[in-house]
């Protein structure tokens, strides 16, 4: 499985140019998180952007799905990130990875990922949620999904 994740809202950059998550995305990445950890969601790896938002993500996801996980910062996962790096380091990978990042890499690896054409596709992914994707043999085809904002 690959567990694709959007990193929780974030404060704007006039109130900490860290862009640490703000109050209400700590506690909708908890939600998201324990959610996620309730439909099985054990990664064996957690890649992050290494943006601050992102690894608070990735360490909440870490902390109620898999404790045992390597958590580590990884090429590929900036907003501007070409979404085939990812991809091509995906392939012979078996391990269930968990990907933290940002728009609009995310959306785009997305579409990459289940054979969507990202000018005809209208396949989107949850603004700070999370995509479960498994293999289908030649592909990625979408498990499951958890979005806090419609509460999927």
């Amino acid at each position: 499985m690959i567990y694709l994740v959007h990193h929780g809202e974030a404060v704007g950059p006039e109130i900490d140019p860290m862009r640490p998550l703000s109050e209400r995305g700590r506690t909708a990445v908890l939600l998201v998180a324990d959610e996620a950890a309730r439909r099985g969601t054990k990664p064996e790896a957690i890649w992050h952007s290494g943006k601050l938002r992102a690894r608070q993500t990735a360490e909440s996801f870490w902390k109620l799905c898999q404790p045992s996980a390597t958590l580590t910062v990884e090429r590929g996962l900036q907003p501007t990130d070409p979404p085939a790096w990812i991809r091509d380091r995906l392939i012979g990978d078996v391990r269930d990875l968990m990907l933290v990042g940002h728009m609009p890499n995310l959306e785009r690896l997305y579409r990459l990922l289940i054979g969507e054409d990202e000018q005809t596709s209208a396949a989107r992914f949850p603004l700070h949620g999370i995509v479960a994707l498994e293999s289908d043999g030649g592909g990625w085809k979408e498990t499951w999904r958890i979005s806090p904002r419609a509460g999927e």
